[in-house]
């Protein structure tokens, strides 16, 4: 995929897939309503849009997590408690938040939220319209710089959070964790019941599961005597099983596998006592294809 820096639609080698970039608070509800076929976006905003999409693939980046922060001077610490505590004193309870109904959804399910106020829901306030019984917690739409709300505007936030470095230097402490999102790839259920548009998809889910699975994997090449190839062999996994061929030089065997990287360190000793002339490649893509073709047909 390419294109101008400033553009919002970049091109790509295939003329049949047409992209465009858009805010990924957007992303699923206009996939869900089939303005697009397949969305890149966060676990977070499929969540908080409640939409009826099909999640293909977790791209295993953008990992963050949507968390509760209070003032680090308050001595609570958790939504529960803060609860407990603003009931004893008869106080509201303020929330700033981009994530109204996701924070709503949590509070409601809290055995301290439910004691004192049952099954009603916390008050949602927007520019344009409120929604929900409870006036004693209130939840406000955030348009951003959410850490600066308190203790003025709010008396905690429900924001995501990377490391947690942005909430220290705005003076906050982490609470709850609301949920654990990542980027992922969604889809309209619509259009994975067109057969044409159900391949392409999958051509691009068998693309992005290569790339992300070859982050995994390193492709390994080893020479070994006739007399360590079955000890060498056992010790090395691969997607179905090692390669071995025979070398022009009698009793001498060559041997390719995938591993995991992780399990690289740990096999380089053995490897180093049984085999010789070890190539290490990083592989661009690996695909797991039967995996794939079960997916697309429903088969897991």
């Amino acid at each position: 995929m390419y294109g101008k820096e400033r553009s919002y639609r970049p091109t790509s080698s295939d003329a049949e897939i047409k992209f465009k970039i858009l805010r990924p608070q957007e992303i699923p509800i206009y996939v869900a309503d089939g303005l697009y076929d397949l969305g890149i976006t966060g676990l977070d905003w499929v969540l908080e849009t409640s939409v009826d999409v099909k999640i293909l693939l977790n791209l295993e980046y953008g990992l963050t997590k949507l968390v509760f922060a209070v003032p680090k001077t308050f001595e609570e610490n958790s939504m529960g408690e803060m609860i407990k505590k603003y009931s004893s004193e008869n106080k509201i309870l303020r929330i700033s938040t981009e994530y109204p109904l996701s924070v709503s959804k949590y509070l409601v399910s809290l055995p301290e939220y439910r004691q004192i106020y049952g099954e009603t829901k916390p008050l949602i306030i927007t520019p344009w319209w409120k929604t929900g019984e409870n006036r004693e917690i209130q939840v406000y739409l955030s348009f951003g710089a959410t850490e600066a709300k308190p203790p003025e505007e709010a008396d905690a936030i429900a924001d995501v959070s990377e490391t947690g470095t942005t909430l220290e230097q705005n003076g906050l402490k982490p609470l709850d964790v609301i949920v654990n999102s990542q980027a992922v790839l969604v889809a309209n259920k619509i259009s994975l019941s067109d057969k044409m548009k159900r391949e392409k998809i999958y051509d691009i889910v068998a693309l992005f599961r290569g790339v992300i699975e070859s982050g995994k994997k390193l492709h390994i090449f080893v020479n070994v005597k006739e007399e360590n190839l079955e000890k060498l062999v056992s010790l090395l996994p691969g997607l179905k099983g090692p390669t071995i061929s025979k070398l022009s030089k009698p009793g001498w065997y060559a041997v390719n596998t995938i591993i995991s990287r992780s399990d690289y360190i740990k096999l380089l000793p053995k490897l180093r006592k049984l085999a010789q002339g070890l190539v290490v490649h990083e592989p661009q893509l690996i695909m797991p294809l039967e995996d794939i073709a079960r997916e697309e047909n429903g088969e897991v």
